[in-house]
């Protein structure tokens, strides 16, 4: 069966990136954005932390969106949901001074491009942990444009996380394809790879490798760019 769906993961794939070091900046950020409006910085970060522990658990009754406020604001009371239009106004303008500690890969650009060009139907499936806005951002940072995708999963749009197979079985109904239609390009071997359980090939981005629970790599298809290049070719070829 020819692959007709590309999915790309964005942190560390698309775009390269220190996990620890982005989210100790954009952590660094936000707490100091909020500091004038009663949030203390480490009471700050520990919810945040309770939100997204509350998504990745996301059974699908809600959309990520709501799983992250309905935890917030159990640790803050109802009264935090008055102080979203803070948190949009942080991911449209002090967010984006975590740039400074993520790259930007020219091959990245490139390889969109060419995959377009040969008519491939492009995904982001970023982990939907981020608002529209925030993923908007760093689609930027990585030198690409929203549009350059078919559809990219935010947490308004997602009722599941990585690794959840719900969270990719979503993306494949969404776009009426079956799995082995599809090709997954990520750099964390726990949170990407784990769809070759549906039957979907994958490729492991190495650049900035996340390989938590230390899995043999040599299973997968794995390189940079080039190589990944290299295996989407030989896969039209041997087609």
């Amino acid at each position: 069966m020819s692959i007709k769906v590309i999915l790309f993961d964005l942190d560390g794939t698309l775009l390269p990136m220190d996990q620890d070091v982005f989210v100790k900046t954009y952590f660094g950020l936000l707490a100091k954005k909020l500091a004038g409006h009663g949030y203390q910085s480490e009471e700050l970060i520990q919810a945040i932390w309770a939100g997204v522990s509350a998504m990745v658990k996301n059974d699908g009754n809600c959309n990520n969106e709501e799983a992250f406020w309905n935890k917030f604001a159990q640790i803050y009371g109802e009264k935090v949901r008055e102080d979203i239009p803070l948190f949009d106004e942080f991911y449209r303008n002090e967010f984006n001074g975590a740039k400074a500690v993520c790259g930007c890969n020219p091959q990245a650009t490139e390889v969109i491009a060419g995959l377009k060009e040969k008519g491939f139907r492009l995904v982001l499936a970023t982990n939907p942990l981020f608002p529209k806005i925030a993923t908007w951002n760093r689609i930027h940072w990585a030198g690409l444009e929203p549009d350059d995708f078919e559809f990219y999963t935010t947490y308004e749009t997602s009722n599941y996380c990585k690794p959840n197979l719900k969270y990719y079985e979503e993306i494949l109904e969404r776009l009426a394809v079956k799995p082995q239609e599809c090709l997954m390009v990520g750099n964390d071997v726990t949170e990407d790879m784990i769809v070759t359980e549906l039957g979907m090939k994958v490729f492991l981005l190495t650049d900035c490798l996340i390989n938590k629970e230390n899995k043999d790599i040599s299973v997968y298809p794995n390189g940079g760019f080039g190589e990944l290049m290299e295996y989407i070719n030989d896969l039209r070829g041997k087609l």
